[in-house]
């Protein structure tokens, strides 16, 4: 079951890799593999980011196998539907940075958990869409939130109701994505970035991603108090002693994520 989702540790990164030939479609096992997986980092205080990439050269993930949905059964449906969000608000929520590194076409589910990823990085023939209502359906895995929240509604209007397929330049022109590489450069890109979050405080990008996520279900007001609330709690970390002093010091900082 592991082998859906290969995982491999690389200091302080890890990489993921859905490997489900011949298009890295979702299963409801590579879905609570993904939830396993992200709590055993979450747990590991040596991994302080991770990649997400896609097996192959073509696909990055299609999404969901239809066939599930064939016969219109809806405890299948009901089913799914939760191990989805279970799944990608679970990588949403990892303590670290993950960037997904899109290295071909990134469909229905394969959007969703690219953007449920906190970077995206998409290789220039990459083509990305939620293309569920042409089949009846609907993004079910955060898609019609967190693709409104990242490009607008507009754009999300336009992807999801009119089923705009975009290719990676215009992903990048409206904030789907934040950078765009040649072909086959992705992962390289996607670990030398995570690779750049390693020079960061482990404790202080949690409280910072923390931080900027909640955004999304907090008042501004409420955000400017615990945001100074948060400052206060790194002062309980090594970290935050030894970064200083680092700086003070002119030396470079030795993270230990406590």
């Amino acid at each position: 079951m592991s082998e859906l989702i290969r995982v491999e540790k690389r200091g302080h990164v890890a990489l993921l890799t859905m490997n489900n030939p011949p298009a890295n479609t979702w299963t409801a096992d590579s879905l609570q593999a993904l939830v396993r997986i992200v709590g055993e980092l979450n747990e590991d205080r040596d991994i302080w980011s991770l990649v997400l990439t896609g097996e192959g050269e073509k696909f990055f993930s299609a999404g969901a196998d239809l066939k599930l949905f064939a016969d219109g059964d809806r405890s299948v449906a009901r089913d799914m539907a939760r191990l989805f969000g279970e799944a990608f608000e679970t990588l949403s929520r990892f303590r670290g940075v993950s960037i997904a590194a899109i290295n071909g076409f990134a469909m229905g589910g394969g959007l969703e958990v690219a953007l449920a990823c906190d970077i995206r990085i998409a290789e220039t023939q990459a083509q990305m869409a939620l293309p569920e209502a042409k089949v009846g359906l609907l993004p079910c895995a955060g898609g019609t939130q967190n693709l409104t929240w990242l490009v607008g509604e507009g754009w999300a209007k336009r992807m999801i109701l009119c089923g705009e397929r975009l290719k990676a330049d215009k992903a990048l022109e409206i904030g789907l994505v934040e950078e765009v590489v040649e072909q086959g450069q992705a992962l390289e890109r996607a670990l030398h970035l995570a690779e750049q979050v390693g020079e960061q405080s482990p404790s202080a990008v949690a409280a910072c991603k923390t931080l900027i996520q909640s955004g999304r279900s907090r008042p501004l007001d409420q955000g400017y108090i615990i945001e100074r609330e948060l400052f206060v709690d790194l002062f309980h970390t090594e970290d935050q002693r030894e970064g200083v002093n680092a700086f003070l010091e002119k030396r470079k900082a030795e993270w230990k994520n406590r």
